[in-house]
């Protein structure tokens, strides 16, 4: 395995990130200082990884669930109040696992959970403008167009203007809304700067990854296929494929 991969497996940072890091001569493999991002490292832990001089953990494999989170479950791995967690609804065995994003209690749909930091790190930087879906259910009927007007270019919020969204209405009082930034309780504050506040949202979509058929509290695995299209997705434009 090339060690900038190691290193971003090993959730030390993106792979741009690490290919830096070596090349500024922090790594060392059995104290010797490599400065080659293509480097071969063997995953066994045989070799000594360190960076910075602290121990970089063998590379294992990672895992990445789809979860359908229902109402009153926290995005968390753990809850202070002893309210139910995310992290709850799946067998993490010894692992440590890390929600990407959050949805907050009232929101229900499609989270990651994952022990691949640099992964997560990818999905929500603010750089890579992943998009996301959510389907809204809202007060007041049918959306007129300048409120819908308004939700597409953009809406002044106390924290600055969103940036533009894709937003649809499939029927009266019913919203599919494509963000590309990751603001908190965004949509619910977005609807109800235009007058229709949410009564039900749902996140139907992250990057490539649809809910699907996932019923409330139900998750899966994510295949490799879905893992590196998520990759490819939190990537710049000008370097995916």
């Amino acid at each position: 395995m090339r060690l900038q991969k190691y290193l971003a497996h090993a959730g030390v940072a993106s792979r741009r990130a690490a290919e830096e890091i070596v090349r500024a001569g922090r790594v060392t493999l059995d104290g010797a200082v490599v400065t080659d991002p293509a480097r071969d490292v063997p995953d066994d832990g045989s070799v000594a990884v360190r960076v910075d001089g602290r121990d970089v953990a063998p590379v294992r494999e990672t895992v990445v669930f789809a979860v359908h989170k229902p109402a009153g479950v926290v995005s968390t791995a753990r809850d202070t109040h002893g309210r139910p967690t995310v992290v709850g609804l799946v067998p993490a065995g010894e692992r440590r696992l890390y929600p990407v994003g959050r949805l907050d209690a009232d929101t229900t749909g499609l989270l990651l959970l994952t022990d691949d930091g640099a992964l997560a790190d990818l999905l929500t930087h603010p750089r890579y403008e992943v998009p996301k879906t959510y389907v809204a259910t809202v007060a007041g009927g049918r959306v007129g167009p300048a409120a819908l007007q308004r939700l597409r270019e953009g809406v002044e919020l106390d924290d600055g203007p969103t940036l533009p969204a894709t937003v649809e209405q499939p029927r009266p009082g019913e919203l599919r809304i494509t963000l590309r930034e990751g603001r908190k309780r965004q949509v619910r504050r977005m609807c109800r700067a235009v007058g229709h506040p949410v009564r039900a949202l749902r996140r139907v979509r992250m990057g490539p990854l649809e809910l699907g058929r996932l019923a409330p509290g139900e998750w899966r695995a994510l295949d490799g296929r879905e893992v590196a299209a998520l990759r490819d997705a939190a990537r710049p434009p000008a370097d995916r494929p």
